[in-house]
């Protein structure tokens, strides 16, 4: 009976585990994904904050912008102020209409109203033109910075897009291409998926445990 009891607790205990354990992976970086990945497209980025500094609330979030990228339209957030850093280009560049640009956005900062709870998310929209070819990634280091310490998104954990082919006018074949590449970036869908298979089977494996002791109990009875 004692021995029924202790493998009860110990699965449902494994499948709370799990369960809790997979959606907080899920989010355990910002993220990025991308309304199109289509090198030369327009393109709305929207980045996703899951967590605070080991438990300290997000008061900034700063996004460096690749080189290439000159022009970026933040969309407004009413919890957080925006403020764009610009940068003098070396060389300024030519436009077929207007003044050459002399300039580019080289970072957006988001500044929160009320800092962000270490336990709550939010996501941060960038509307950009992805400069590049089909192949090439554009990387986006970024500073999340809290009341006490800082997470410094860059390396290996940088939120990145990987360009695909460039999308003909009227070719929706790419364009359906394009929409089903941009769930792979920056593995936030993909760490979905996962988490929504781990947690089922945490679920099932507590599930299975607590019939294991009703059924024990009665034949004990």
């Amino acid at each position: 009976m004692k021995r029924t009891a202790v493998l009860t607790t110990s699965a449902l205990g494994a499948g709370l585990l799990l369960a809790l354990a997979a959606p907080l992976s899920a989010s355990a970086h910002v993220g990025v994904s991308a309304t199109s990945t289509a090198a030369g497209s327009s393109s709305v980025l929207t980045f996703s904050v899951g967590h605070g500094c080991e438990g300290s609330p997000t008061t900034t979030l700063a996004i460096t912008i690749p080189e290439a990228i000159t022009s970026v339209t933040p969309t407004v957030n009413p919890n957080w102020t925006i403020t764009k850093v610009m940068e003098t280009l070396d060389t300024p560049i030519a436009e077929e209409e207007g003044d050459p640009i002399t300039e580019r956005v080289a970072q957006v900062i988001y500044t929160a109203t009320s800092p962000l709870a270490a336990d709550q998310r939010d996501t941060f929209e960038l509307s950009l033109p992805l400069v590049g070819e089909e192949g090439d990634t554009l990387e986006f280091p970024t500073l999340q910075s809290c009341l006490v310490g800082e997470n410094d998104w860059s390396g290996e954990e940088v939120p990145a897009v990987t360009l695909t082919a460039a999308v003909e006018e009227g070719d929706h074949h790419g364009a359906a291409a394009t929409a089903e590449a941009e769930h792979t970036e920056a593995g936030a869908p993909t760490d979905d998926v996962l988490a929504r298979v781990l947690g089922i089977g945490g679920l099932v494996l507590g599930a299975v445990g607590l019939v294991l002791g009703i059924t024990a109990r009665r034949r004990s009875a």
